[in-house]
């Protein structure tokens, strides 16, 4: 068990694809995630209807988002819904180590072996290979684990990385996005379906 923890915090929402857009851009405003996580809630500018829902999404959202460069922040406050959907992937997989390693073991291996559907019990296999590992998955409820499953192909399916029949989707990296991701080197691209051909080109024109 000497495998570092996962979080599992992640059995609500999604991608937060809007939300995390606004938040980006007040941060890019004020350059302070702290005042701009109290602004979000004192505000309720996510317009939710309690306050604990709003602390928890605006903690959320920030975790992701401040391990985001600027510069990537600013495209997730300009770029195209696309992407701002892969960025916002790329952050989701740098907070939870679970959801890269899922991405890179499970959806780009079946991309690259040419397998074209990814089934919910792919899921089930692969966060029943890692609990021989990881004692807090072996501990997880059986509810718990299905809030994370659903939440987990929620996020595939809106950052456009499976269809809705589950259907494993290239990643179509604008020059934007590849560029903003080759400086944080060939793991960055290791979680989108994407041949090493694509990788290696991206890293050589960027």
């Amino acid at each position: 068990m000497g495998a570092a923890r996962y979080r599992l915090s992640f059995t609500t929402g999604g991608l937060f694809s809007q939300e995390s857009a606004m938040v980006a851009g007040l941060f890019l405003r004020n350059r302070d995630w702290l005042s701009t996580r109290e602004q979000v809630q004192s505000d309720n500018l996510l317009q939710v209807r309690t306050a604990s829902a709003a602390l928890r999404i605006s903690k959320e959202i920030v975790s992701r988002l401040e391990l985001l460069t600027i510069p990537e922040l600013e495209c997730i406050v300009g770029g195209s819904i696309r992407e701002r959907s892969y960025l916002l992937w790329s952050a989701t997989c740098r907070r939870y180590d679970f959801i890269r390693d899922f991405a890179v073991e499970v959806l780009r291996e079946y991309f690259v072996t040419l397998r074209q559907d990814l089934h919910l019990k792919d899921f089930d296999a692969f966060f029943n290979g890692k609990a021989l590992w990881h004692e807090e998955l072996d501990n997880t409820a059986p509810s718990t684990q299905n809030k994370l499953r659903q939440n987990l192909f929620r996020m595939l399916r809106e950052a456009d990385l499976i269809s809705a029949q589950h259907v494993i989707q290239p990643a179509m990296l604008t020059p934007r996005i590849a560029s903003l991701l080759a400086k944080q080197g060939r793991e960055a691209f290791l979680i989108y379906p994407l041949s090493d051909t694509d990788i290696n080109k991206w890293l050589h024109e960027s």
